[in-house]
């Protein structure tokens, strides 16, 4: 098991290499050891892929819920995570900083923070946005591993089509230290490159936004670390009726219903068997799993 610093200096690494790097998002430790199984050299969790397996709404999970659910994935992977840590579970910057310690205790590499008050459904006021991720910066800063932290400008996202406000914050962010900078919501290649052009840092992007457009594409115009959000392409098959339309193979243990393709999501993801090298040791381990939950309901009933 890799220790947290060496977790921590992989993923700054990444960020700092000559090449993109892709990272997938997770929900549960089952889906994190599949795409790690995959070849991901770090994966960063998704607040809304959490909160719907919880059977909530995007934004309702708890700062304990999450500090779990974090802790959970680094105990359970050898890869980098980095953590959607939404708005910092607070607003002011105090406990934004005090909160992100909380997160960086749990083993993680990294987290995301948002300028966006999920309460009040509105963006911080520039200045206290500023605030609030120095605030984090200087918290990071006391740590002895170099934790990476992503400032997230949310204009866009929220509807909000000002990019000069976007890249003014995005600005702001890398002056006071943010070591990743992030504006989901940008969807075109020429405002990709115009607010990369004003920015130093490393910058990620949300692939799902650029659609026709490849990972090559993607960097030559300014995007270090690429987003591809599996879990919501999931859902979105399941919620418009598209998973319909794919072929499916019955799993031979557990009987269930696998599609053979969904769209925006590599089939390889799929099937839990693929993500293992040894196949033959997959099975064994699968009966054995099958074996347990018929014991338990034997004990059950």
């Amino acid at each position: 098991m890799l220790s947290q610093k060496i977790k921590c200096k992989v993923f700054a690494d990444l960020h700092q290499q000559d090449d993109v790097f892709l990272i997938p998002n997770p929900w549960d430790i089952g889906s994190a050891k599949v795409l790690q199984g995959l070849g991901f050299k770090a994966l960063a969790t998704t607040s809304s892929g959490l909160a719907y397996t919880l059977g909530r709404a995007d934004g309702e999970v708890t700062l304990e819920e999450k500090l779990f659910h974090c802790s959970e994935l680094a105990v359970n992977t050898t890869v980098p995570i980095n953590a959607d840590f939404e708005n910092g579970f607070a607003d002011d910057p105090e406990t934004v900083a005090h909160n992100v310690l909380k997160v960086a205790s749990t083993g993680i590499a990294g987290c995301s923070i948002e300028d966006f008050s999920r309460d009040a459904l509105s963006l911080y006021d520039f200045n206290l946005a500023v605030e609030r991720v120095q605030a984090a910066v200087e918290a990071v800063a006391t740590l002895d591993f170099p934790f990476q932290l992503t400032a997230r400008a949310e204009n866009l996202l929220r509807g909000i089509n000002d990019l000069d406000d976007t890249i003014k914050r995005l600005q702001a962010f890398e002056a006071v230290g943010a070591n990743v900078l992030y504006a989901p919501g940008i969807c075109s290649l020429v405002d990709l490159k115009q607010v990369t052009s004003e920015l130093k840092s490393p910058f990620n992007v949300l692939a799902p936004f650029f659609r026709g457009v490849s990972v090559n594409e993607l960097a030559e115009a300014g995007a270090k670390r690429i987003s591809i959000k599996i879990t919501r392409a999931m859902i979105a098959a399941i919620l418009d009726g598209s998973i319909e339309n794919s072929e499916f193979n019955t799993d031979p243990v557990f009987g269930l219903s696998i599609p053979l393709s969904l769209n925006g999501v590599e089939s390889r993801v799929l099937n839990p068997r693929e993500s293992w090298e040894d196949k033959n040791l997959y099975d064994v381990n699968a009966i054995k799993l099958a074996e347990l939950f018929i014991d338990n309901f034997k004990t059950c009933f």
